[in-house]
């Protein structure tokens, strides 16, 4: 699985927006910077934005498709660094970094293993951030959930084990996920295919002896363990059965 222009690039620009993380670690070597981030930590932050984009603007800005690629990997790395930064920061919004990390993980991976797998199906819209409108309905539902109760009921935002127990569920989940995409490799498709291609097979080795659709189980799993991350209760419950109706009708429509 050699890496291609287009994997080398998204995990180059992943891994220079996801450098916001190490400003901190730059105030230690600075007292300028120290105390830029001490009294003006958003601006700062702002600024690395601004400078990574121009970065990438810089690089790639000669080839389009290039470009939205680097663009769409370098504000996953952003969210993933931002993510880790309030995972470590003394707040009450611990979780919800959690949460931050690993959506923008799946995301950027999602496009990064099909690169890396299968390159003939790759597109932007393997990055799955259009995935569909319900899907953007759904991720809105959870954030507003979780703010609204952090505001009225913040201590059910603290409760570690449940997050804990979340956290385990996304990161299995998404271990198996791509531990399926890889498996399958070239008969891996984001989308139902509804004609049988030229080379593909049924896969049935590895990770496949044991789930009949291991990238649906991982996703499945992983979406409900973000809400319980997030301590949403009424996402949980919404979540499960949405998930469990979709895969449903599209494991149904997948085997025909």
């Amino acid at each position: 699985m050699a890496a291609s222009r287009d994997s080398q690039t998204s995990l180059i620009c992943f891994c220079l927006g996801s450098g916001v993380c190490l400003l901190p670690l730059f105030a230690y070597l600075s007292f300028l910077i120290e105390s830029l981030w001490n009294d003006h930590y958003i601006y700062l932050i702002g600024s690395y934005v601004i400078a990574c984009n121009a970065i990438i603007a810089g690089v790639y800005i000669q080839n389009k498709d290039t470009y939205n690629n680097g663009v769409r990997a370098g504000f996953l790395g952003i969210c993933f660094g931002t993510g880790l930064l309030i995972s470590l920061s003394d707040t009450s919004w611990v979780h919800f970094g959690w949460y931050i990390t690993a959506l923008a993980f799946f995301h950027w991976s999602e496009y990064y293993t099909t690169a890396v797998t299968n390159p003939k199906a790759l597109s932007l819209e393997s990055y799955l951030l259009d995935h569909s409108r319900e899907y953007k309905l759904a991720a809105l539902a959870s954030w507003t959930e979780f703010t609204i109760e952090w505001f009225i009921f913040p201590s059910l935002k603290q409760i570690r084990y449940v997050s804990l127990i979340g956290l385990l569920l996304v990161i299995g989940g998404e271990f198996l996920r791509k531990l399926s995409m890889v498996t399958a490799n070239t008969n891996f498709n984001h989308y139902v295919q509804h004609t049988k291609q030229a080379g593909h097979s049924l896969v049935t080795h590895g990770v496949y002896k044991f789930f009949r659709h291991p990238s649906y189980v991982g996703w499945f799993y992983w979406s409900i363990g973000t809400q319980l991350v997030l301590c949403n209760p009424i996402c949980l419950a919404g979540y499960t059965a949405v998930s469990w109706r979709f895969f449903k009708e599209r494991i149904f429509e997948e085997e025909i």
